[in-house]
This record gives structure tokens, sequence and C-alpha cells, in this order.
């Protein structure tokens, strides 16, 4: 395999930004006061002989990023560096991919249509190929069901009802014809809106992009075209990828309307969750499956970093960014991951190896490891994340403490998320359009992105060198504990931060409701390119509970 390098070309000379506060003129040249107080940013004293032996290289240093800026750099050009998540002596997964869905009963049509809103992707693509119900039929009913209640979830934010339709009959006419392009066959779906799709609008939720058109497919819109998918929506998400408030006002929880859907994948999460639609494609660079899943009661997967395309998806971070699906089962995760997965030839941090995925008849003999310092905090959801241990005990799962490596604190290196989100978006902060964009609070993009420019490039290297102990260090820790998966707390603990850093991936879903009727979520982890071992262990634990059939009344 092609050896890939910790990402990424940072904001050199980032500190020269501080110094200007010193001056009015951005032309005037720098001088040795202008350095001390910048360097007081990065916590660095320098003599003043120092300072003075710098100031040709520091002015030099300026003349080159005002000819970088007149450089067409659009959010499509990844920097010349990648990110490898692979520690030290991984061996990659061999051999060939191979797919064994479940065995499923017999699926009838419901006298009563309403209730295939919540029917899952394996009972649809059941009845759409016995010819109970056309392609047709079911994505009309989707979209209607998606004009009815997006008004009360503000889930939406493009139907593309004339590409669903024409998806829908070609479904349907080769069906009639005998070819049957596997499960998703005449499935409608929505995409968050950070995927481009020929024809329509891509507004990356945020305003400056409301009327954004990028005349390509992404390589999973094209992958799941492929599959037979049928794409009813554009769905919401927080502005540029955070949170759940986007141009058009807050996405809303199914469960309670009068709260957020969290984010970023708002309106994927909310859409499934209140039965608009069967599934929804999401990305996670920092929680933004795992947070919209937990919340809105849908079950989410998040790929290891390297498996699935991102070209022709908005980029926010090119070492954290990934995409996953959101749905009402694990199984239906594993059906839609098997129609995305794998090299593209455009994006070429993805990786080839296998998915192997097959249901397990019992938990027996696994060796399940669970974060036991999160597991024992005090902390919300405590009581349910007991019950789901419980559970896992009675399938005959073997379970094995566990402690995150601790050396590198996750959330002391997670600035690299804002350094590489403020380089994508560079030319909105200088350009001022940043203003345009809704949230405008301490924590929202705008502040963030012109912070993120005062991180010193040193720091950003250090922080990557760290991150590649951590990802060493984590990989010794699962090798030493002889795990097949382990399972933690969705928030508690810092497993969310740290394994987005270290790439590896989860799976996301219900294990119970709030004193308030709001939906709680469990994660399952595993290894590097090992999303088959742990769906096979998560189906297991979701099929001996009821929490994923429970859906919110609109």
């Amino acid at each position: 395999m092609k050896q890939r390098f910790l990402l990424f070309a940072s904001c050199a000379g980032s500190f020269l930004l501080g110094a200007f506060i010193a001056s009015n003129d951005p032309k005037k040249p720098i001088t040795s006061d202008m350095v001390e107080v910048a360097s007081r940013i990065f916590d660095l004293e320098f003599t003043p002989a120092e300072r003075d032996s710098m100031l040709d290289n520091l002015n030099n240093a300026r003349q080159n990023y005002e000819a970088l800026r007149k450089i067409d750099l659009p959010n499509d050009i990844a920097p010349a560096l990648y990110f490898n998540p692979l520690p030290a002596g991984f061996m990659m997964p061999a051999g060939p991919s191979s797919f064994k869905a479940s065995a499923q009963n017999t699926v009838t049509l419901p006298k009563n249509r309403d209730e295939l809103a919540f029917y899952t992707v394996s009972q649809l693509s059941q009845l759409i190929r016995t010819k109970q119900i056309s392609s047709v039929e079911l994505t009309q009913f989707f979209l209607n069901r998606l004009k009815t209640y997006d008004p009360k979830l503000h889930c939406l934010i493009t139907t593309t009802d004339e590409l669903a339709m024409a998806q829908a009959k070609r479904a349907d006419a080769e069906l009639k014809a005998g070819k049957y392009r596997g499960p998703l066959h005449g499935i409608p779906y929505g995409a968050k809106d950070l995927l481009a799709t020929k024809g329509y609008k891509t507004t990356w939720g945020a305003n400056p992009y409301k009327d954004q058109t990028i005349d390509m497919d992404a390589t999973v819109i094209r992958k799941l075209e492929e599959a037979g998918a049928v794409l009813c929506a554009k769905m919401t998400l927080g502005a540029l990828a955070m949170g759940d408030v986007w141009y058009g006002g807050m996405t809303r929880n199914p469960w309670n309307p009068t709260t957020g859907s969290s984010g970023s994948s708002a309106g994927s999460a909310s859409s499934v969750s209140a039965g608009l639609l069967p599934f929804a494609i999401g990305t996670e660079t920092l929680g933004s499956i795992v947070s919209p899943s937990t919340i809105c009661g849908t079950t989410g997967l998040r790929p290891t970093f390297g498996r699935v395309s991102r070209h022709g998806a908005m980029a926010l971070s090119w070492s954290m960014d990934k995409i996953g699906p959101i749905t009402r089962s694990v199984e239906d995760c594993a059906l839609v991951f098997n129609a995305i997965y794998g090299p593209d030839g455009a994006d070429p941090t993805v990786v080839a190896a296998p998915f192997r995925y097959a249901p397990l008849a019992t938990l027996k003999g696994m060796r399940i490891g669970y974060v036991k310092k999160a597991f024992e905090s005090n902390y919300p959801n405590r009581a349910n994340d007991s019950l789901t241990l419980q559970a896992l005990r009675h399938l005959g799962a073997e379970l094995i403490p566990f402690d995150l490596p601790t050396s590198v604190p996750a959330n002391r290196i997670s600035f690299l998320l804002g350094v590489e989100a403020a380089a994508a978006f560079d030319e909105l902060t200088r350009s001022g359009r940043d203003d345009l964009l809704t949230r405008q609070t301490k924590n929202a993009w705008p502040n963030s992105f012109r912070s993120s420019r005062f991180v010193p490039a040193v720091e950003y290297i250090q922080a990557n060198r760290a991150r590649t102990k951590l990802i060493n260090e984590m990989a010794a820790q699962l090798k030493s504990a002889k795990l097949d998966v382990y399972v933690s707390p969705a928030y508690a603990g810092g497993n969310l931060t740290l394994t987005n850093l270290t790439g590896h991936p989860c799976v996301v879903l219900p294990n119970g409701f709030t004193k308030q009727n709001m939906p709680t979520s469990i994660t399952f982890m595993g290894q590097l390119f090992e999303e088959g071992k742990v769906l096979a262990v998560a189906k297991a634990y979701q099929d001996a509970t009821q929490w994923h059939k429970k859906h919110p009344v609109l």
C-alpha cells in the first residue's frame, strides 16, 4: 500500500497575524515590538536581538502569504499530505469481501400504508423485490411525508422530485425486465446537503452558499444510484457542518420538536427518526453522526477513516471527515455501507480493504471490552448503559474492562479540526463573508475560523505528532486486551473525540429513554477496517432489544 503521511500544509506563519494588532497598516513592515506582542500569544519569549534577527524572514514570509492568497484554492482541493490512521506494524485485512444478510420473515404490504414510514430498508426491499409495491409508489409516499412534516421539523433543504421519480421509474422498469440491483433497488433516501448532486443546489447549510450548484455527483451519490437507490431530498445540516442551525432555522427533534436534532447531520437523523425516509447519508468529523443519532433515536455507522470516498463532499477537515449511513437498524447500516465503501480513484485517502459481514447467532465467546472509567463515572445515561452491559452478558459475551490511552489528552489536540476548517474556509474569513453565517456566537464557525489563524504552524505539526503517538498507543491497548469490539458511552469518557482523531469505526444505536422520553444511545467500537465485526456484534445486541422499533408520534 502506498505510504501516506500526516496532514497537512498548516497555517504556517499564522503567528505573524497576531503581530498585526500593533499596527493599523497591514503593509507596514513588521517590527521587533510587533513580534514581541505576537510571541505572547504562543507563550514564547525571545530576546530583542532574536526578534531583530527574525524581521527579514518575517517580512519576506508575508510576501509569500500575499502571493499564496492570490492562488485560487476552492474547497475541493485537498492538501498534498494525507492523514494515515494506520498504527506502526498494522496489518491490513486481506482477502475477498463477503456479505450475508439476515434471514427475513415474509413481509406483506400493510393495510395501513402509513406503517410503511417505519419499515426498515430490508423490509421495504422485500416488498419491492416481490412487486407488492412499486418504487414509484414508495417514492411518492416518502416525498409526500417529507413535504407534510418538514414545516414542523425543518429537516429538508431541497426535494429532488424530478430526479427521484426518474430513478424510481427506472428501478421499476429494470425489475420488470428481470434486472435487480440488490437490496437498495428502488429504495428512497436522503443525502446531507454537503454532497454534490448534479442539477440541484448544494448549499452546505450556510447562507453564503445557499444558491451554490456543483455540476457533479459526489461518489457516494453515484454509488447509491448504481445500487438502485432513489434520491428524494437534500437534508439539512448545521451551517458548514456544525450543530443543527442552518440558514432556514433550527432542525427539530421528532421526539420533541421544541428542541433541536443536534448536528451536524441534523436533517438526516431527524428525517429517518420521523419516518420521512428509510435511510439517509450523514457525515462525521467530531460527532456529527453519533450525536444526532443519539438525540433522534436512530442507528448510525461512522466508518473507518479512509473507507468511503469524500469526492464531491464539502471538506471541513481533511484528516477527520468521514461519510456514513443513518438508518433504523444495524443491518440497514450494513446494507448501505456495502454499497458506498471502497476506492474511487478520486479520494486518495481511501484504501482497498475487504468488508465482511454476517449476522451472529450468538455472542458466546466474544470478548467485548467496556471503557471502565467511563461506565463507572457519574454521567446522565449511566443507568441505561449499565443495562446494556447486563444484556451483553446475558447474550453470552465476556466483558473485559478496558481503558483508553491517557498520555495524549485528545481534547488538547482536537484544535486540529479548527485549523483545517479555517484553511478550508480561508477565503470566507478573508472576504468578510463569514458575517453572513447565521450563528455568530463565540462557539460558532466565524470565531473559530478567525481564532484558528493564530495557531502556530509548529504547534499544528506537534499536535499531529502527538496524534501519531495516540494512534499507536490505542492500537497497543486494543492488542493487549485481545478484544473483538468494545462498548463506550456515547459521550462520557472521551471516547468520541479520541476515536475521531484515530479514525476508528463505530456503530451508535438506541439503548433506552430518559425520564423525559428522549432517546439515549450506546456506542460499539471496532478495530480499523473491521466494520463487519462491529456491525454484527451491535446487531446481536439490537435484536435482543426493542428500542430501535420505537418511533415518535408527529
